[in-house]
């Protein structure tokens, strides 16, 4: 009954009818050569207004144009630049590749490598497709009347032997293919090769470390870890390891408490954006449900924001600091770090652990802290495979949802005609204004079918790290490779084949109904001639598709979207100040969306290549122009979020292989359904697939090791001789370094414009007073990291000097609401570059020539590290004079010198950093000192504070009294003031 109510259907002629008829042949009447055209012209031409645009405002707009140019240290800057219209040109050309690795890093590095690889390559392509098979088809091709020339240049009409050129191209094709992934891929390694010899790999402390997963519960011990190695090299030297702790809720608690923050810095910024003329009502908000007091307010009732939200802080850093301070070594997790005084040793055990797992354990190459997504470090196995088969259920029920709006894109977006026949209305308009709507064809389908894709990495970024993805680059990897999947999937095999099965089903049904047999059925409908005839149809719209690349391209280089939103959030909305500072940050580098869209290109074009060849320049002139518009966009305005070291490429190369095999199974298509009964043709083309598997097996076993190994051949190192040469096994602060940053990272510290500042203080009224009461004395309950005294609100160090900056919160003038100020903070770097690529600001660098002055922090070198070893006992109280208090910071190895300017004013660290869990084991220790650069203090004499912040606030952040001048932290009197401060030198009083 169902096949006959079809039938019935596609015989009847009614709107119903025209849509049935549309799925069996989408692309009949087209405006295909019109579009092309228009595609061409509005993609030149919208890429030229946008260059010219940019070229313009680009001198005058440094902050959205060349942020790197402000925040780089000196080592890693950019080229500078002139005011000229086009002087930004000349830095791109003459920026070669060797300076690159330093300035941008290997993955961006590897990026550009990948981006003039696809171009060399599709121009050869591009040479060898349309020379070969272009006059092939027009000289060969069966003449029909009704044939466009963009028809003509498919083999559509070509039979019999003349299919012997794209035989030929197939292998060509995977020739060139080869050649510039076997060239690329040494130039990789070497690439490898010399980030392993740089000095900065050779002194951090994730180059030289393993993590060791799934350790059980026999072996959960600092002693368990060395055990357990020993099983895969018994004659390794020593190590020092960590077994991981049971963190419970502090990465809970601490996200409440950074978005409380963050709602109340959004409340103040509102009611405080005119302190002259505060609003008559003070702000509403309702209680957070995650509040342990949520059910005491009656439901739906909102309460004062600013005292609520105020409130809330202060309970969740009480609750935070009686968190960490019951973390112990008596609740162990299944994973650990063992770090070894030389690289080459970890990585020669690294690499024999690689076919063995000593007790169920995976001992892989630790990648670096911030790399680490912790919350999936804890999972076992079979907790990883359960999420990774239910994200695999998700994408793939997400896939198979997306076919059937995807189909009707397919039918009516690529060709307007189709949604005429269905839409009389429609159907007029399109008959008097033919040219207008093959203009809207050409520009809106491909432009439409490329948003809907944009949330596409954000729903696949979450599924990942529900999946239990352990780092942050192989999310991005699996990222990249799960999209490349759906795009190929969804966008290109069923957006091409729809049509052709729903006109083969049709066939098929209607023969049945004729009482035909079946299976003779199936055989006279002659699915690969229909799918043939489909795909050489469709191949006119991916070359508008590319086309339209080259305006997206030029989208990126002129940044629209950041100047529209930067202008929006400036002037139709209240920014927080930490908003305003994270808007002049360089925005991350989105590598999984990019590396995506190259990957679908290019798989495209080789599919297409031999059934269009038109396909392969439209996609060489997108590299073409993308090689140097993303070359400015990675040195002057992108940063790398996460820096892997080039560990993208290998999935680049696989998914580059499988793209040319794709492509040899669309050529078997195409020559078995134009063989006319011969089929020796497509007998020829079997051999090529198997030949590129076979490549990627001895690419793999050539090059891999190399690449991520520094040697893969076992290495011992005499005890002894480390011993002589001054080895610690506690100057790396393994635990600390590699510990969960929920554990010594600096909470956040509400952020309220300098303005605001006298109006903040009457707007807490009484609070301020009653907080503050002699008489209080329960320095116990107070938030923060730092406990009050009875005092009023003095300047610190001054007396008689009233402090004019509310306590608690931290007040940022107009002047330093740029990320400059700030980039050294994990708080704004974490999203926006925290490795520390082009901040010269050390991540886990290893000192072992740290002057002795700078010894009381211990061997760390990075500011906000914890202070105190992995001896989970409490040190003795020590005092810090003079220079010794200075923040330092490392540009190069071997170099210390004074903090510059992001160690001044705005990147003092508050208690939080300086060893909160007095009583963890292998974890920072508590000491009396209150943080670098304030004065010496006593277990009972500490700084003044509301809601435990002290004159220096939440996150012991210093606050500028307005009437007293600010002082260039570049300048030398700014260090010697603090010098003379440290040191109690004459009418130099304590500034937070």
């Amino acid at each position: 009954m169902f096949e006959s109510t079809v039938v019935s259907l596609i015989r009847r002629n009614e709107p119903t009818d025209e849509l049935l008829l549309l799925l069996e042949d989408p692309f009949q009447a087209s405006l295909q050569q019109g579009s092309i055209i228009a595609g061409l012209g509005t993609s030149v031409g919208f890429t030229l207004l946008l260059a010219v645009g940019f070229s313009l405002l680009r001198p005058y707009n440094s902050l959205v144009y060349a942020p790197k140019l402000k925040i780089a240290d000196e080592r890693h800057a950019p080229p500078p630049m002139g005011k000229g219209v086009l002087a930004w040109v000349g830095p791109v050309l003459k920026t070669k590749e060797a300076e690159l690795v330093g300035l941008i890093g290997l993955d961006a590095t590897v990026f550009l490598r990948v981006l003039r690889m696809c171009r060399n390559m599709f121009l050869v392509l591009m040479v060898l497709g349309c020379g070969i098979l272009i006059p092939i088809n027009l000289a060969k091709g069966n003449k029909f009347k009704d044939a466009t020339p963009i028809q003509k240049m498919t083999p559509v009409n070509t039979f019999g032997s003349a299919n012997w050129g794209m035989v030929i191209c197939a292998y060509l094709f995977n020739l060139v293919i080869g050649g510039f992934l076997w060239w690329n891929y040494r130039a990789i390694l070497r690439l490898r090769r010399q980030y392993y010899d740089s000095p900065e790999y050779k002194s951090s402390l994730h180059a030289r470390t393993l993590m060791i997963n799934y350790i059980p519960k026999t072996h959960r011990s600092d002693e368990g870890i060395g055990r357990l190695i020993d099983e895969v090299a018994p004659t390794s030297s020593f190590s020092r390891t960590a077994i991981a702790r049971n963190v419970k809720e502090l990465p809970e608690l601490i996200e409440q408490h950074n978005k409380t923050v963050r709602e109340l810095e959004r409340h103040l910024a509102k009611y405080l954006k005119n302190p002259e003329s505060l609003p008559p009502k003070r702000p509403l908000c309702k209680p957070s449900k995650k509040d342990p007091s949520w059910g005491t307010y009656p439901k739906g009732q909102k309460v004062d924001a600013i005292e609520y939200l105020t409130g809330r802080i202060k309970e969740l850093e009480t609750e935070i600091k009686e968190v960490r301070a019951t973390i112990d070594s008596r609740n162990p997790l299944p994973y650990g770090f063992a770090s070894y005084e030389e690289i080459e040793e970890a990585h020669s055990i690294a690499f024999a652990a690689k076919k063995k797992q000593p007790q169920g354990t995976r001992i892989l190459l630790a990648p670096r802290p911030s790399d680490i997504i912790w919350k999936n470090m804890p999972l076992s196995k079979s907790q990883k495979r359960r999420r990774r088969m239910i994200n695999n259920l998700w994408i793939t029920l997400l896939t198979l949802v997306w076919a059937a709006p995807n189909a009707m894109i397919s039918i009516f977006l690529v060709n307007l005609t189709n949604l005429g026949r269905v839409w009389k209305a429609f159907n007029n308009s399109l008959q008097a204004n033919k040219t207008w709507w093959a203009i809207v064809q050409g520009v809106a389908s491909p432009a439409i079918t490329s948003l809907v894709y944009l949330v596409l990495p954000i729903i696949f970024r979450r599924l990942a790290v529900k999946a239990g993805d352990t780092s942050k680059t192989a999310r991005e990897r699996h990222v990249t490779a799960k999209l490349y999947t759906f795009f190929v999937f969804n966008f290109l095999i069923v957006f091409s084949l729809f049509s052709s099965v729903w006109s083969f089903v049709t066939t098929v049904i209607e023969k049945t109904n004729d009482k035909t047999d079946a299976w003779d059925a199936i055989v006279d409908a002659n699915f690969g001639a229909g799918l043939f005839r489909s795909l050489c149809g469709i191949s006119p719209f991916w070359i508008t598709w590319l086309l339209q690349r080259n305006l997206g391209a030029a989208v990126d280089l002129a940044q629209l979207w950041t100047l529209v939103w930067s202008f929006c959030i400036r002037k139709f909305s209240s920014p927080t100040p930490r908003e305003m500072i994270e808007l002049t940050a360089p925005p991350p580098f989105d590598y999984a969306s990019y590396y995506n869209y190259f990957l679908f290109y290019t798989t495209v074009a080789l599919c297409y290549g031999t059934i269009q060849p038109l396909v392969l320049p439209a996609c060489a002139v997108y590299f073409v122009l993308d090689v140097y518009l993303k070359k400015y966009l990675l040195l002057y305005i992108f940063i790398t979020k996460t820096e892997s070291g080039g560990m993208f490429w290998r999935m680049f190369f696989n998914r580059m292989v499988f793209a040319a095999i794709l492509s040899n199974l669309v050529v078997f298509l195409c020559v078995w359904s134009q063989g006319l009964g011969e089929h020796t043709q497509a007998y020829a083309v079997i051999p090529a697939p198997f030949l590129m598997i076979a490549f990627k097996i001895w690419c793999k076993k050539t090059f891999d090791d190399k690449m991520h190994f520094v040697t893969t051949r076992q290495v011992s190192t005499d005890l002894e001789a480390v011993q002589d040469k001054g080895f610690n096994p506690k100057k790396d602060k393994l635990a600390s370094r590699f510990g969960h940053p929920v554990l010594y990272r600096p909470l956040i510290t509400p952020m309220v414009h300098a303005r605001a500042q006298n109006k903040l203080a009457a707007v807490y009224g009484g609070r301020l007073t009653d907080s503050n009461n002699a008489g209080s004395g329960d320095s116990a309950t107070v938030s923060g990291y730092s406990d009050m005294y009875a005092m009023d609100n003095m300047l610190g160090g001054q007396p008689g000097r009233k402090e004019r900056a509310v306590p608690g919160f931290e007040m940022v003038p107009e002047n330093r609401l740029d990320f400059a100020y700030f980039k050294g903070r994990a708080e704004f770097a974490e999203e926006h570059g925290g490795g520390g690529v082009i901040y010269g600001k050390a991540e886990d660098i290893i000192r072992s020539d740290t002057p002795s002055s700078i010894s009381a922090y211990g061997s760390d070198s990075r500011p906000g590290t914890p202070v105190g070893g992995m001896t989970g006992r409490q040190r003795p109280q020590q005092r810090f004079e003079g220079f010794a208090l200075q923040p330092v910071s490392y540009d190069a190895p071997g170099d210390v010198h004074l903090a510059s300017s992001n160690r001044g004013m705005y990147h003092q660290p508050n208690d939080s950093q300086n060893a909160l869990i007095n009583s963890a084991a292998e974890m920072p220790v508590g000491t009396p000192m209150g943080g670098i650069g304030s004065r010496e203090t006593s277990p009972d004499r500490r700084p003044p504070g509301f809601l435990g912040g002290g004159p220096q606030g939440y996150g012991g952040l210093p606050q500028i009294p307005l009437d007293e001048p600010e002082q260039d932290p570049l300048s030398y009197d700014y260090f010697r003031a603090q010098r003379r401060t440290n040191t109690g030198g004459p009418g130099m009083g304590y500034r937070g």
